[in-house]
């Protein structure tokens, strides 16, 4: 059988291009990367800079500072300025 005039006319048009994907926005930073960037700032980060930061309670920041960065391989440090502990990854020489 012999394909007709239409079938012939569909198979010589050129392929459609594909569609390209819509650009992605960066993802935005994890709180867990937040937590990393303010304790490495050089005075450090208080515990409530670091709850405004996440909208994590006082125990989750703990809880993230005692074990996920720390799972890490960071030292965590804290000290006491003017009242106020503040916590810091220590820089390894």
């Amino acid at each position: 059988m012999k394909p007709s005039k239409s079938t012939l006319a569909k198979r010589k048009t050129a392929p459609k291009p594909a569609p390209t994907p819509p650009a992605a926005s960066p993802k935005p930073p994890t709180k867990l990367a937040i937590v990393i960037s303010l304790t490495s700032r050089p005075q450090g980060a208080s515990l409530a800079e670091l709850q405004a930061a996440t909208g994590w309670q006082a125990h989750s920041v703990r809880g993230a500072l005692a074990g996920a960065l720390r799972k890490k391989g960071h030292i965590i440090t804290s000290t006491v300025d003017d009242g106020v502990r503040r916590y810091r990854i220590a820089v390894s020489a």
